[in-house]
């Protein structure tokens, strides 16, 4: 079967709430993928930051397939010997007492609702059905309809409501509307990614999730870090809250826990917070499951082991230059922290960020537009310089042949 036999089979058995690029993969390994006509190429997806480690690394998939064929699944009905060692190592290994595990990023979120709203009614002392919680606009936490209930995007939007009462949307990167909503005593928490990843890389002004942070304090709300796609190393720190030295009080993981292998994410949080909910309150069938806990494990300790964390850093500061050296009219922005990063595309011969991206493929290199002008570009944070130079090469040429 061709490329093209695949896609018609998707569009004709598949929902279609997807647009992908066109172009059909059939293996994956380090900062490369194939098609199945067995052309390569780079990655600068990452599958939205879920294979930080890189497609398919060893150490992950060695951990995968050895717990599957021992234990797969048990439900959280009983225990199994994998849970408490993953939950100890996870929370040691980003300071706190507590996690909820999950399977989805979505699901994360809607977690995170539910603890904060838990708090605020047991804890602050919230009226019953009142608590609000604040999130920015232009955020994109997922798809479920709590989480679009605070979302702007009318794609996320139309035709899905009614919505979940109690949420609050301001502007994002802006304090003064953040100050203005905290007078609210029914407000448990503020919710926000560190950087908006959807929207196109939109970086907030330095300080402001430092300011943020302290604001929820002083009106004891609950600063809530969405770090599903910045988080794991992809910003060149730990986790993006890191460059303004901050613990949110509810940490929100998921996609490259598992270095893209298995849906796993969780939320952590101190016990104040998270001993809110009792048992039959919350959970999942899938959540902590044996697989999961063995693959987060892996997927976590490579990132140390190999210190993605530095090389995210690293890199990025190479790719951002490289593409602010880049002479072209299309290019009116280049933004980013990291290996997360953007660039924004004015039209051109009547050629929009989409051809842009189909002419990254042919030259074997693959990213997708957000919102029609922009283009993200997020390798694997197991790419070195000469790989990465040699996407600059391409992407230079790419941007050549457009405009002649």
């Amino acid at each position: 079967m061709t490329s093209q036999d695949y896609i018609k089979l998707e569009e004709k058995y598949g929902a279609h709430n997807y647009h992908p690029l066109p172009v059909v993969l059939s293996r994956g390994e380090g900062v490369y993928v194939w098609d199945v006509e067995g052309k390569r190429y780079y990655d600068f997806l990452s599958a939205y930051s879920a294979v930080n480690q890189g497609h398919s690394h060893p150490k992950i998939i060695e951990a995968l397939t050895k717990q599957a064929k021992k234990l797969s699944l048990t439900s959280r009905a009983f225990y199994n010997d994998v849970l408490g060692e993953y939950e100890k190592y996870v929370t040691e290994y980003f300071g706190y007492d507590k996690v909820l595990p999950m399977n989805t990023g979505a699901e994360g979120v809607e977690t995170a609702m539910k603890l904060v709203r838990k708090w605020g009614y047991k804890v602050k002392g919230i009226e019953k059905n009142k608590a609000k919680i604040i999130f920015a606009k232009d955020n994109f936490h997922g798809r479920t309809i709590s989480v679009i209930s605070a979302s702007n995007d009318p794609d996320a939007t139309n035709d899905f409501g009614p919505f979940t009462p109690g949420i609050i949307s301001i502007p994002y990167n802006n304090l003064q509307a953040l100050a203005k909503e905290l007078e609210d005593k029914n407000v448990a928490a503020f919710i926000v990614e560190p950087i908006q990843g959807e929207a196109g890389v939109m970086v907030p002004d330095e300080g402001y999730l430092a300011k943020a942070y302290q604001m929820c304090k002083d009106h004891n709300v609950l600063f809530v870090a969405d770090e599903i796609q910045t988080g794991i190393a992809r910003t060149g720190r730990m986790l993006a809250v890191d460059y303004e030295g901050i613990k949110p009080d509810v940490l929100i993981l998921g996609k490259a826990l598992s270095g893209g292998a298995y849906p796993v994410s969780a939320v952590l949080a101190d016990d104040d917070v998270m001993l809110t909910i009792k048992p039959g309150e919350h959970g999942s069938t899938y959540g902590g499951n044996p697989v999961a806990a063995k693959v987060a494990i892996a997927a976590l300790k490579v990132v140390k082991d190999e210190r993605l964390t530095e090389n995210a850093f690293k890199m990025g500061e190479i790719l951002r230059r490289e593409l602010r050296n880049i002479h072209s009219d299309m290019i009116t922005k280049v933004r980013g922290k990291g290996l997360l990063n953007a660039i924004v595309i004015k039209p051109k011969n009547g050629m929009e960020a989409w051809d842009v991206c189909l002419k990254l493929r042919d030259n074997g290199l693959l990213a997708k537009p957000t919102h029609g002008d922009i283009i993200r570009f997020a390798p694997p944070l197991v790419i070195n310089e000469e790989q990465l130079m040699e996407c600059v090469d391409i992407i230079k040429k790419t941007f050549k042949e457009i405009e002649g």
